[in-house]
């Protein structure tokens, strides 16, 4: 009984591992999308607009697996 449970919490992280890896790679592609188009469009092809662009997709990638794995608890107090 107990193995079939450790497998059940296994799955469950992997699952949750896979979809922060998956939201890392799509926030940061994003950003450097969003950051190579702004720089060709607005910045005469300038190089920190694709930088921050990764930064800020590694960021919000990082703050949602952070909350995924460890969801803080409310005070109902």
């Amino acid at each position: 009984m107990a193995k079939g449970k450790k497998d059940e919490v296994e799955d469950e992280f992997s699952a949750k591992l896979d979809m922060c890896l998956t939201d890392g790679i799509i926030k940061t592609g994003s950003g450097v999308l969003l950051g190579a188009l702004t720089s060709v469009l607005f910045l005469k092809r300038r190089r920190w607009p694709v930088i921050a662009g990764m930064g800020i997709g590694i960021g919000l990638a990082y703050a949602n697996c952070e909350y995924e794995l460890n969801p803080k608890k409310k005070n109902t107090a």
